[in-house]
C-alpha cells in the first residue's frame, strides 16, 4: 500500500466533502471527515462497477448514517459514477442528485438511509439475501461483499439490536459493519446517554469483533482482509476523531451538523498541503486512483457474465429477474365464507410456487397470520423467514431483500403491531419498492385480547403514505384481485386482513378492485350509498336491504383500497357515489370524509370481550346502521 496516496484520497474525500457542505451552508460535516481514512482504504477493496452500478454480484455499500451522505457523493464521484463535480456543488439543493440524506435515484446509492439504525438492518437484509441468492445461483455467481457504515447513533437504536441478532444467528460471514465509534452525538459526548461495551454486546450475538484506529490505513487494511475471510458476521469497531482534520473543531460535537465555516477550512486545507483558495480540489493522481474502480469493476463484471453464459443456472436468474404474473392460477374463492387472513394465506401459497423470488416471513406470528409457505423450507435454503419479535427489523431487512434485486419479499405481524415497523414501511414507500405488509387481525374483531390488540387509526396512517397502497379485502375473491393488482403496481402494499370469516360477496355491478372501489349493490336514484371496506361491507348490504323494507333506496359500494380510489376519474367517482353517501368501517377512519356525507366507524379504543359482542357494543349491527341512517336520511 502506498500510504502518501491514501492520505491524499482520504484527505481529497474530506475536503470535496467540507466544501460541498459549505457552499449549501448546510449538512453534517463531522462523519464525513472522520471517515475519510477508512473510505480510502476500503475503497481498495470495495469490488463494484461504476459503470454499471446494478451489476449483480457487487459488493454492497451502505451508509446507515445517512448525514454523512456529503463523503459518499464525493467517493461515488471519484470513482466514475454518473455524479459529476456539478452535482456535488448542488449539495443539498432542489431536484440535485446530492439530497441531504442518500436516496436511490442517485446512482451508487444502494438503499435510502437517515433514520438512524436503518441503514444497519438494511445491511443485514443485503447480507441475507447474497447467502439466499448463493443457495439460489451457486458461489461462482454470488460471492459479494456487504459493507455498512455506522455509528454511535445507529447502535443506540433498537432495530439494530434486532437486526444484529439475526445476523449473528445466521453467521452471516458477508457482512461486515464499520463502527465509527468517535464517542460523539449531537449533544455531546455518548456518555451522557451510551456507556455500552459494544465489543461484548457483539460478540455475546456471535459476531466477530475487531477493534482499531479509525485513522491508521495498516490498521484498516488488516482489519477488512480478515473480516472479508471471516466465518461469522464481523464488526470492526474503529476508533475514530470526529471531524478529522477540522483544526479546533476536530473532536467537538460542535462539527456535527454545521458548516466549519470558510476561514476554518482554509486554515486546514493549508495545514495538509492544499490549496487553501481553491475549493472542490482533486489532483490527477487522486483521480486516476480512485477510478481504477471502472476498468477493475469492468473486468470483474466480464469475468462473471463468462461464467453466467456456462451456468446452468442462468435460466433461473433470468426468472429472478423478470418474474411472470400473467399465468398464475389463484384459488377460488367464489361463494366461500372465509376469514381474509385464511384466504391470503392459500394466495401466498400459490404466490411462492409460482414466483421463484417470493419469500417472507413473521414476526414470530406466522400461524396466526397464516403466512408459513408450507413445504419451502427455512432461511437460507428456502422461502420461509423467521424473524422473531422484531417488527422492524423485519420490515428494514426485507427492504433490502426487495432492493437487492431478485426478491418479492413480505413482512407479517398483526395490524396493531405495524406501528413498530412504519418506519421502514415509510422508506418503502419513498423508494417505491415492492414490499408486501401482510397485517392480520385487521379490527375491533380481535375481540377478546381487548383494545391494546385492536387497530384503530392503523389505517388512517398507511392510507396517508404516498407511492403505498393499502387493501382491505372484503372477501376471498377481492382478496385474489387485490394481489394482482400490487404484483403489477411495483410499489410497497399492505394487505389488511380479518381474522374472523367474512361472508361471501355477490359479483360486482360496476368497476372492479383495480378502481379501488366498486358498485356491489346498485339502484339508479339511491337515497343512500353505503361505502365501506372490508369486514363491514357485508355489514352495509345486510342494512341495505332491511333498510328497502323501509322504503329507503340504497346502493352499497366496497372500498378495498382507499388510494386507487382517489385516483379515479370525477365521473368514476360521480358513478359510484350517489344520494348521501354513508362511509362505514371499524376503526377512526375520518379520511372517509373526502367521500362521505357522514362516517360511521369508532372514536375511541376498543374493549375486551367475544367479537360479535365488542362489534355489537361499538354498534356494528345492522339494527343500530339502519337507526343511524334512518337518522340522517
Amino acid at each position: 500500500m502506498d500510504l502518501t496516496i491514501l492520505q491524499k484520497q482520504a484527505n481529497t474525500l474530506r475536503f470535496l466533502s467540507a466544501d460541498m457542505i459549505e457552499r449549501a451552508k448546510s449538512g453534517h460535516p463531522g462523519a464525513s471527515l472522520g471517515l475519510a481514512d477508512i473510505l480510502s482504504v476500503l475503497s481498495l477493496h470495495l469490488k463494484h462497477n461504476p459503470k454499471n452500478p446494478s451489476w449483480l454480484n457487487r459488493d454492497r455499500l451502505v451508509f446507515s448514517g445517512g448525514h454523512a451522505s456529503a463523503l459518499l457523493y464525493s467517493f461515488l464521484h471519484l470513482c466514475g459514477y454518473d455524479l459529476s463535480l456539478e452535482d456535488l456543488k448542488k449539495f443539498r439543493q432542489l431536484h440535485s442528485k446530492t439530497p441531504g440524506h442518500p436516496e436511490i435515484t442517485t446512482k451508487g446509492v444502494e438503499i435510502a438511509t437517515g433514520p438512524l439504525g436503518q441503514g444497519v438492518a438494511n445491511a443485514v437484509g443485503f447480507a441475507m439475501a447474497a447467502k439466499k441468492a448463493e443457495n439460489l445461483l451457486g458461489k461462482d455467481l454470488i460471492n459479494h461483499k456487504v459493507y455498512c457504515l455506522c455509528g454511535d447513533g445507529d447502535l443506540q437504536e433498537g432495530i439494530s439490536y434486532e437486526a444484529c441478532s439475526l445476523a449473528g444467528l445466521h453467521k452471516l460471514h458477508n457482512l461486515i459493519l464499520i463502527y465509527d465509534s468517535n464517542q460523539i452525538s449531537i449533544e455531546g459526548d455518548v456518555s451522557l446517554a451510551f456507556n455500552e461495551d459494544i465489543k461484548s454486546r457483539f460478540i455475546s450475538q456471535g459476531f466477530e469483533v475487531f477493534e482499531i484506529n479509525g485513522h491508521d490505513f495498516l490498521e484498516i487494511d488488516e482489519a477488512l482482509k480478515k473480516a472479508k475471510n471471516s466465518n461469522r458476521a464481523n464488526l470492526i469497531i474503529a476508533h475514530t476523531q470526529i471531524a478529522k482534520g477540522a483544526l479546533e473543531l476536530e473532536g467537538s460535537h460542535m462539527s456535527h451538523g454545521a458548516p466549519l465555516g470558510e476561514e476554518l477550512i482554509q486554515r486546514a486545507k493549508k495545514k495538509l498541503g492544499f490549496d487553501e483558495n481553491q475549493n472542490f480540489q482533486i489532483s490527477p493522481e487522486v483521480k486516476i486512483r480512485f477510478e481504477s474502480a471502472v476498468e477493475l469493476g469492468d473486468l470483474e463484471e466480464a469475468k462473471w457474465k463468462e461464467k453466467l453464459e456456462n451456468s446452468q443456472q442462468k435460466a433461473l436468474l433470468e426468472r429472478l429477474l423478470n418474474p411472470d404474473f400473467k399465468n398464475i392460477i389463484y384459488p377460488d374463492f367464489k361463494g366461500k365464507d372465509i376469514a381474509t387472513r385464511d384466504s391470503n394465506g392459500a394466495i401466498l401459497n400459490v404466490l411462492a410456487k409460482n414466483l421463484e423470488g417470493f419469500l417472507g416471513g413473521s414476526a414470530d406470528l406466522a400461524p396466526s397470520n397464516k403466512t408459513e409457505l408450507k413445504g419451502f423450507g427455512d432461511f437460507s435454503e428456502g422461502k420461509n423467514l423467521h424473524f422473531g419479535i422484531r417488527e422492524h427489523a423485519m420490515a428494514a431487512i426485507n427492504n433490502a431483500f426487495a432492493r437487492y434485486g431478485l426478491f418479492l419479499p413480505f413482512s407479517a405481524t398483526f395490524f396493531i403491531f405495524s406501528d413498530y415497523l412504519k418506519p421502514a414501511a415509510r422508506i418503502a414507500a419513498l423508494m417505491k419498492i415492492q414490499h408486501f405488509f401482510i397485517f392480520t387481525h385487521d379490527s375491533i374483531g380481535v375481540g377478546e385480547d381487548g383494545p391494546t390488540h385492536q387497530p384503530i387509526e392503523q389505517l388512517s396512517t398507511f392510507r396517508a403514505l404516498p407511492n403505498f397502497l393499502t387493501f382491505r379485502p372484503a372477501d376471498g375473491v377481492e382478496n385474489v384481485k387485490a394481489w394482482e393488482v400490487a404484483l403489477n403496481s411495483k410499489l410497497p402494499c399492505a394487505f389488511v386482513l380479518s381474522r374472523q370469516k367474512l361472508k361471501a360477496l355477490n359479483e360486482a355491478v360496476f368497476g372492479d378492485v383495480e378502481n379501488g372501489a366498486y358498485l356491489l349493490k346498485e339502484n339508479l336514484n339511491p337515497q343512500i350509498t353505503f361505502l365501506a371496506s372490508g369486514s363491514e361491507v357485508y355489514l352495509c348490504l345486510q342494512s341495505a336491504e332491511e333498510l328497502e323494507k323501509q322504503g329507503v333506496v340504497c346502493n352499497v359500494v366496497s372500498m378495498p383500497c382507499y388510494e386507487l380510489f382517489e385516483k379515479q376519474s370525477k365521473e368514476y367517482k360521480q358513478r359510484l357515489l350517489k344520494g348521501k353517501v354513508i362511509g362505514v368501517e371499524a376503526a377512526h377512519s375520518k379520511e372517509l370524509y373526502q367521500f362521505c356525507d357522514e362516517f360511521y366507524g369508532i372514536e375511541n379504543f376498543g374493549e375486551s370481550g367475544k367479537d360479535k359482542e365488542v362489534f355489537e357494543h361499538f354498534g356494528f349491527s345492522v339494527s343500530k346502521l339502519v337507526d343511524f341512517t334512518l337518522n340522517k336520511k
